[in-house]
Formats: structure tokens, C-alpha cells, sequence
């Protein structure tokens, strides 16, 4: 510093021995003023302004002040009437430039679309191991069931002859090779959900460039899981082939991935789950649950299998109040009604949502267990990849299949008894959406999900020779309507700044053997209070 303390202290004692030498002479005449004297008042003014001068600079210099303050700190606490003059020091504001975002470069003649070179980071600002840009957390816990899909795979490997024999039933062949994603196409798929699912594999290519390994891998959009287990089993049995699709069952062995409508359902407006997440979250605040209605609701196509058919026979009629409140969805009058009565974020207003599985498992899962509302879980036959992490009586009330009515009625009136447990199983499947299911976390799924499947790979992952190069601006720029908008909303415009999530270690079999276990007795439980609950009924007569 210009000015160090030691020399501030003498300058004080300096300053002292100034002033006194400055008005001895009047303290010696009693303010009389003899002519002799003259000489003295002449060198007194002349002073005077010297010194008026040197205590300006000094007022002015911010060291000089700075420095006081400190030495002074002391004093001027206990002298409250002080006042510091203050001249604060020129500081630089350091402002750190805002990360630059890439969006689509779609060319102004837009009948064809071409991939940009070098518009986008081919990788990312961290290493694998780099300690600044750590994990930011410990991957959910589903997504120890990683382990579980690739298992059938984990001695023998995946060979170029086992990938071959998925082809009977996938949609597409999607190959990552250095960064890039080409797509060879084999059959139709139902709506545009093999052009989201392929969106979504873009996405992760731009979340994290050059992350992802080199692989090959085979893709069926049917709902259905068809790798069934039994036809690989024993000691000479085939390894099965590796299929990629979004639900599985205890039956087979496909490998569960997030489905399309993460990123928008076009044909139904269905927005990317990004933005719809948030506008859950500001519909549940709209409506409290203890303001809701006091009844279970379930809102879809019953059209699609049986069991949806059923449980249109639980709603409420003249002969029977099962506290359910059920709605057949007319999609294309919808559609043509533009979707005024499917936005799904208007739809939390009761205590209770039902979800029924249709042909498989229903894209509507996601949705129901984000409404703050306790989900009535019609006993399911499939799984997504992350719904083996719910738990009954926590995240969801299970409700049987084949006696769906006294079921759901037991339920609601269990819940309406129970208000302040029901809400806290509501809240908890919101939370894990929220929290667990948010946009990063499917990205960081489908990150290990696809590690993890390239190690079992036992052969070089090449661009097939029907396949098509694939990137943002081939798919997004040629579109119109709700599959531009949709995919202009869900655009990953840079790379993570950090890894994906750490991966959780599998399941050892005591720890599997009790999140089973803990499932099955709950459900055993929970059964117990409603054949109580309809024992009591019926010898009341209600």
C-alpha cells in the first residue's frame, strides 16, 4: 500500500505538533495582534492555505481514507455522531461473458436441409475425470436398473450376428459413429415417434459432445416388448437379440428407453417435458389438494384395450357411487376443437388420478403422478425406465385389476379419511418428477444407459450402408406445425457445463430381495385394509 500504518501514525503526530505551532501565537497575545508581530499572521495565512490545500489531496486520495477507516474502526463505533466522508475506490466489475447458445441454422430455402460443419462444440468444457466439474450428483435409484436390462448380455457380449436378428422388429437402425448419428430406416412407425425418439438421440449428442461412445443399435417404437426371455434360456440357448423400445415386462429382455413424447407429442399437442413440467408444477400451485375434488379421475382412449373398457363400468350412475369420475377422450375432436379440453396441466383438480395401462404401458404415467394427486395404480403388467423406482404407499395407491371398482371407492375413501396421509403420498410422486424425472436426468439415463451398452459391443460400430446422416437442422428445418415447434422448444442450444449424474452400483441380491420384498407386503397389507374395509360394508349394508 501507498500508505502503511506505520507511517499514517507519524504523519498524525506530525499533524499535531503542526496545529499547535499554528495558533501559539494567538493563544500567547489573548487574540492581540502587535505590529510587530505582522510577520507571524502573514506566515500564518500563508500556511493556512498550504495546509488547506495538502488536506484536500489527502481527503481525495481513497488510500489515504481507506487506511483511516481501518485505524479508526474503533472509535468511530463508539462515536456514532462521526461522519466519514465517503469516496469509494474505482472498481472493475469483472463480468463473465454469457455462454454463447447455437440454434438451428435453417437456410432460408427451406425445400432442403443440409448439416452445418463446425456450428456446433464437438466437446464439452470437462473431462471424465476432471475434479472442477464433478458429477453434480448421484444419479435417482432407478437407474441402477441399467445393470439389470444389460444383464443378459454381461459374459457373452453383444455380436454383430445377435444385433442382426433385432432387425426382424425394430423400426430403425441408429448408428453413433465419431459424433455423428446416422439412421437407417426399415419400417413405418405409428405418428412421428420414431422422428422424437431420434430427436431425443440428437439432443444427447449435443448435450454432451463427444461423450458418447461409437455404437450400432436397433430400435422398435411398437409398444409392445417382443424379446421374450424363455427363448433364451438354458446353456446352449442363443444370446437374445438386443432390441431398444420404451417399456418391458417380467417376461421379456428388451432394453427399456425414454420414449418420444419427452420431447413433444405432436399429433396430440403434447408440448416437450420441459416446459410441460414447469406448467404442472404452476397447476398444482393453482389448486391445493385439500380444495379438490374429493374423487378419483381418469381422463383417455378406453378404446385401446379391455381393461380400460372395465373401468369405464366404475363410473358413477344411479346405481352406484365407486367415487370415480371417468371421461372418454375424443382426439379428434379435440383436435379439430383445438386441444381446449386435453391440456394436461388443467387437469389436477382432484384428490385422486387413475392410471390404467392401455395395449402396454401409457406415456400418461408421467403426467398423472406429477398432479400433486394420490395415483390409483391399476396393477400394472409393464415398466418404463423409471417407474421400477415408485414405491407403493409412497409414491402411488395400488388398485387391483380384476375388481377395479371396489378397489378405486376404497381408495378415495381411505384417502378422504386419511387427508394428511394422502396428501403426503401425492407429494411425494410430484417431488420424484420434479426432482428425479427432470429433463437432465433423462439425458443422464440414456448417457449410461448407451456407456454401458457400447462396452458390450463386440464388434466396430460402422455407418451402415442404407443409413442416413441425421442432425438437427435435416430434421427440424423441413418441418411445420407442432414437430417444429416442439422441436425448436426442446433444442439442447449448448453443451453441460458438468458430467451426468455419478452411476449407482447394481442391485446386490439383499438389497434387490428387499425393495421386492417391500413391494409385495405393502401390497399384501394394503389389500388386507380393503377386504376389512368391504367385510365391514357389507354387514352394515352401506
Amino acid at each position: 500500500m501507498r500508505n502503511s500504518p506505520s507511517k499514517h501514525g507519524s504523519a498524525g503526530g506530525h499533524s499535531r505538533t503542526f496545529t499547535d505551532t499554528i495558533w501559539s501565537p494567538f493563544v500567547k497575545s489573548g487574540l492581540g495582534i502587535s505590529p510587530n508581530r505582522s510577520y507571524a499572521l502573514v506566515s500564518l495565512l500563508i500556511l493556512l492555505i498550504v495546509g488547506a490545500f495538502i488536506s484536500t489531496r489527502l481527503l481525495l486520495d481513497t488510500t489515504v481514507l481507506l487506511e483511516k477507516k481501518a485505524a479508526t474502526t474503533t472509535t468511530t463505533k463508539t462515536q456514532n455522531q462521526t461522519i466519514t466522508p465517503k469516496y469509494p475506490r474505482p472498481t472493475t466489475v469483472i463480468t463473465q461473458s454469457p455462454k454463447p447458445e447455437f440454434t438451428l441454422h435453417c437456410s432460408a430455402n427451406e425445400t432442403t436441409a443440409s448439416c452445418p460443419s463446425n456450428k456446433y462444440p464437438t466437446t464439452t468444457s470437462f473431462e471424465d475425470d476432471d475434479t472442477n466439474h464433478p458429477p453434480t450428483a448421484t444419479c435417482p435409484d432407478y437407474f441402477r436398473w441399467i445393470h439389470d436390462d444389460l444383464r443378459p448380455w454381461s459374459r457373452t457380449g453383444i455380436t454383430r450376428e445377435a444385433l442382426e436378428r433385432a432387425k426382424k422388429t425394430a423400426t430403425f437402425r441408429l448408428a453413433i459413429v465419431g459424433g455423428k448419428i446416422y439412421v437407417e430406416k426399415f419400417q413405418d412407425a405409428f405418428q412421428t415417434r420414431d422422428v422424437f425418439t431420434i430427436w431425443g438421440f440428437l439432443q444427447l449428442l449435443r448435450k454432451y459432445p463427444g461423450k458418447i461412445p461409437d455404437l450400432e443399435l436397433m430400435f422398435d417404437c411398437v409398444d409392445w416388448p417382443v424379446v421374450r426371455a424363455s427363448e433364451f434360456a438354458g446353456a446352449n440357448a442363443p444370446s437374445p437379440p438386443p432390441l431398444f423400445r420404451y417399456c418391458g415386462n417380467e417376461e421379456t429382455l428388451d432394453i427399456v428407453f425414454p420414449d418420444w413424447s419427452f420431447w413433444g407429442w405432436a399429433e396430440v399437442n403434447i408440448k416437450p417435458w420441459e416446459s410441460l413440467l414447469k406448467e404442472l408444477r404452476e397447476g398444482n400451485e393453482r389448486t391445493k389438494w385439500i380444495n379438490r375434488e374429493p374423487y378419483a379421475y381418469w381422463k383417455g382412449n378406453p378404446m385401446v384395450a379391455e381393461t380400460r373398457q372395465d373401468l369405464m363400468k366404475c363410473n358413477v350412475s344411479e346405481e352406484h357411487e365407486w367415487n370415480a369420475r371417468l371421461y372418454a377422450q375424443d382426439w379428434i375432436k379435440e383436435s379439430k376443437e383445438g386441444y381446449k379440453q386435453s391440456d394436461l396441466a388443467s387437469q389436477c383438480h382432484h384428490r385422486y388420478k387413475i392410471y390404467i395401462e392401455g395395449s402396454a404401458w401409457s406415456v400418461s404415467e408421467k403426467y398423472i403422478l406429477a398432479c400433486d394427486s394420490v395415483t390409483l395404480l391399476v396393477k400394472p403388467h409393464y415398466y418404463d425406465f423409471f417407474t421400477r423406482g415408485l414405491l407403493p404407499a409412497h409414491h402411488y395407491w395400488p388398485v387391483r385389476e380384476h375388481d377395479k371398482c371396489r378397489s378405486i371407492k376404497f381408495a378415495v375413501d381411505w384417502g378422504n379419511s386419511h387427508i394428511q396421509k394422502a396428501q403426503d403420498i401425492g407429494k411425494a410422486a410430484s417431488d420424484f418428477i420434479q426432482q428425479d424425472l427432470k429433463m437432465d436426468y433423462v439425458y443422464d439415463y440414456m448417457y449410461h444407459l448407451l456407456t454401458e451398452y457400447s462396452k458390450l459391443l463386440q464388434f466396430k460400430p460402422e455407418i451402415p450402408r442404407n443409413a442416413v446422416e441425421i442432425c438437427s437442422e435435416t430434421m427440424a428445418c423441413l418441418r411445420s406445425g407442432n414437430e417444429r415447434k416442439f422441436m425448436t422448444e426442446s433444442l439442447v442450444k449448448q453443451p453441460a457445463d458438468s458430467g451426468p449424474c455419478a452411476m449407482p452400483p447394481p442391485y446386490d441380491p439383499a438389497t434387490y430381495y428387499e425393495v421386492v420384498k417391500r413391494k409385495q407386503s405393502t401390497n399384501m397389507r394394503i389389500l388386507q385394509w380393503e377386504m376389512k374395509y368391504w367385510s365391514k360394508q357389507n354387514q352394515t349394508g352401506s
